[in-house]
């Protein structure tokens, strides 16, 4: 007997679903109707219409209908009409740490992995199991493998972390536990529960449910446990939404795990798979003791906001959110040299919430606060300066990290079917070379007037960075010298010279600013691909975009070292404030937006924060995030071979460039602008529920089908 957490929910999930996506209301009504059990197929041909239907309202052309514009009206002052809610709680909900390749494939299923096994710790369940069944749906079946979703799934259930798993032995692990068909529930975490060894059985175990999906949203997941006697304990859904952010209700424990129905009696052999189908299919409702329902939420979207792994280890204010026009009301904020001691405590809510960026310049000019420091203000009410300073130093810290790993690895060659070769060691290698006057230093290596002369030597191995950067660590920094190739080379020029239009021969670009950004944005995607260790910004997909701004910043717009340590906290404090509007106001998962809602928030976010360094006000920087947001407007996500290589690396340095632009247009019209970023988040909504599901993230169209390679697609 089961009781589902979803046939629970409270009617304050009606005030979580008002706001997300426009549409969760609806979803929420329709999977508390539907038993657990119930799969959503997607249409009778094998090429499913669209996922529309498990994010959005039905707008027409995502659907294959007619425009509804009274639908698009309502998804539209959805978010307008609810204004109980601060728009994403903290910016170290929306900035976190996390492994390769992607945020929603990779760190979501490794988070939902440790979520389960805490539930079952916290059930007195875990000692009873002896089989668990895993199912993939949506998007997650279509490029999991490609994204190292098993992998990741594997080891949070036992009970890896991303901000400290070793990401060299993700691998070895992930094959063991196939070869030796035994998986240890929770070793990672001894210290919090007991740790149980089961048979795993890849093949059999992890099921890849193509082309259907759970109720509520297309990255979907359904974990369910067993006994000896092949008799359901417990079972629960999963949904990564992006960002590495994971929603799910309470767990479902069956009351008396005892012999089910004859029918299901007659296949109850560990060994065969009908045991499993029967038990799932005779589940009924039960009753749930007051004990599970306090470690988790018994909610569906009562987690969207927050990241940890237990709710109780969440303030209440993360949790249930807090009345936004509270703020406008309070009295002015003094200066920080006049806050006493008392005053900085943190508070149980917020001092200044909003979910909207009407709402966010109105608390800058009533307060006269920049919007920087309206997000520090926030951030006070769970954590104190120091601790704020020492999140944000190590946010930059492994975003710096990122950059420096990626431009001098000596791996050749991505891993994957595509075989992409790197090119962030050669970008930086031919720009340290003295072509353009480099940065002031790599990492965290001060300039001097020391300089290091580079070789020059054309068939120079990547390898040879490193030795630069090791070399100029000893000498305390390093200013690359500027130097012209000691032989001249010969072009090789393809056309005829007999001809009236000439052929033009090679000739070197000269746009250092843009060379930068590129290399940087490269070496950091190509640490994602390469599944190691990098900031989620707000996605793993987008991760170059911001570390690649805000390195262009440090190295050529800060002044002193204050003025660095002051624009690195401006420029992540200024993109958590956007990246929250577009969690709350439209989404950042490719899965139901496309790339569009992973590369167009990032460069949103990257051109608001440099507009915030350049000196930009509160309307100059929303004109540079719409302008950001606006022109990727229904940009698809279509990775070939479900790899996030192609197109996913090159999107990353187009979109940094893009967000400087973006940037620079708004500061040379101060801030006049026709189109609110408000409305920009509303038509990424709208543009996200019309896009097709070809075009989110599950390789099914676009490059991903023109490009001669065969989706990666999982022995079965």
């Amino acid at each position: 007997m089961l009781l589902y957490a979803w046939k629970q929910a409270s009617p304050r999930i009606t005030r979580f679903a008002a706001g997300h996506h426009g549409s969760l209301t609806r979803r929420i009504a329709w999977a508390r109707s539907l038993h657990m059990t119930h799969e959503q197929t997607i249409g009778p041909d094998p090429d499913p219409e669209s996922f529309s239907h498990t994010h959005f309202p039905k707008t027409g052309q995502g659907n294959k209908g007619p425009p509804n514009h009274t639908d698009r009206n309502d998804a539209m002052s959805s978010a307008s009409h609810s204004s109980k809610e601060h728009a994403v709680i903290s910016m170290f909900d929306l900035f976190s740490i996390g492994i390769g390749p992607s945020s929603s494939h990779t760190v979501g299923p490794m988070r939902a992995g440790a979520i389960f096994v805490h539930d079952l710790r916290k059930s007195a369940l875990i000692e009873s199991v002896a089989r668990i069944k895993l199912a993939l749906y949506g998007s997650l079946a279509a490029t999991g493998k490609g994204h190292m979703t098993p992998q990741a799934l594997l080891l949070g259930l036992e009970g890896a972390e991303c901000e400290t798993v070793d990401t060299e032995t993700v691998p070895i692990r992930f094959e063991a536990i196939k070869k030796n068909k035994c998986l240890a529930l929770g070793k990672d975490m001894p210290e919090k529960g007991p740790v149980k060894v089961i048979e795993f059985d890849y093949d059999r175990d992890l099921e890849w449910k193509w082309g259907q999906t759970l109720p509520m949203h297309s990255n979907g997941m359904r974990f369910s446990v067993f006994n000896h006697d092949g008799d359901l304990l417990a079972t629960n859904d999963f949904y990564s939404i992006g960002g590495g952010f994971v929603v799910n209700g309470l767990m479902a424990v069956a009351d008396k795990p005892g012999p089910r129905p004859a029918a299901s009696n007659n296949a109850r052999s560990e060994n065969d798979p009908d045991a499993v189908t029967n038990a799932l299919a005779s589940l009924n409702e039960a009753a749930i003791t007051p004990s599970q329902k306090e470690s988790h939420p018994v909610d569906v979207m009562e987690n969207v906001y927050y990241k940890s792994i237990t709710r109780d280890d969440v303030e209440g204010g993360r949790r249930e959110g807090t009345e936004s026009n509270m703020a406008l009301s309070q009295p002015a904020l003094p200066s920080p040299s006049k806050l006493d001691s008392s005053e900085q405590k943190a508070p149980k809510e917020p001092r200044f919430p909003f979910r909207t960026m009407s709402q966010l310049l109105a608390l800058t000019r009533k307060h006269n606060l920049t919007i920087a420091q309206i997000v520090y203000e926030n951030e006070l009410t769970w954590y104190t300066p120091e601790e704020i300073e020492e999140k944000i130093i190590n946010i930059w810290n492994v975003m710096d990290e990122g950059i420096r790993a990626g431009v001098l690895s000596e791996q050749e060659v991505l891993p994957g079917s595509l075989q992409m070769k790197r090119r962030a060691p050669k970008l930086y290698n031919r720009l340290i070379r003295g072509l353009y006057m480099g940065p002031r230093r790599l990492g965290h290596m001060r300039g001097s007037s020391d300089t290091i002369n580079v070789p020059l030597d054309s068939h120079e191995s990547p390898s040879s960075a490193a030795a630069i950067a090791s070399s100029s660590n000893a000498s305390g920094g390093y200013v690359p010298s500027i130097k012209t190739r000691s032989s001249s080379r010969v072009p090789t020029i393809r056309g005829s010279f007999q001809h009236e239009i000439m052929p033009v021969p090679p000739r070197r670009t000269n746009f250092p600013a843009m060379d930068w950004l590129s290399c940087w944005a490269i070496a950091t995607n190509e640490q994602v691909a390469a599944g190691g260790r990098i900031v989620i910004a707000p996605t793993l997909g987008a991760a170059g975009i911001i570390p690649s701004v805000l390195r262009y910043v440090v190295e050529f717009v800060a002044l002193t070292p204050e003025d660095e340590e002051n624009l690195v906290k401006t420029f992540l404090l200024t993109a958590a404030a956007i990246g929250m509007l577009f969690k709350r106001g439209a989404t950042i998962s490719a899965a139901e937006g496309g790339c569009m809602a992973e590369v167009g928030t990032s460069c949103s976010m990257a051109a608001a924060a440099f507009a915030a360094c350049m000196g930009g006000s509160p309307e100059v920087i929303e004109q540079a995030a719409e302008t950001a947001i606006e022109h990727n407007l229904g940009l698809t996500c279509d990775p070939v071979d479900g790899l996030v290589q192609a197109p996913c690396i090159e999107r990353n340095a187009v979109g940094a460039v893009k967000a400087v632009v973006s940037a620079n247009l708004a500061l040379s019209t101060e801030g006049i602008h026709t189109v609110t970023l408000d409305e920009a988040i509303q038509a990424a909504r709208l543009t996200a529920a019309d896009m097709h599901t070809k075009y989110k993230e599950t390789s099914l169209s676009g490059l991903a089908t023109t490009v001669k390679i065969p989706v990666a697609v999982p022995d079965c």
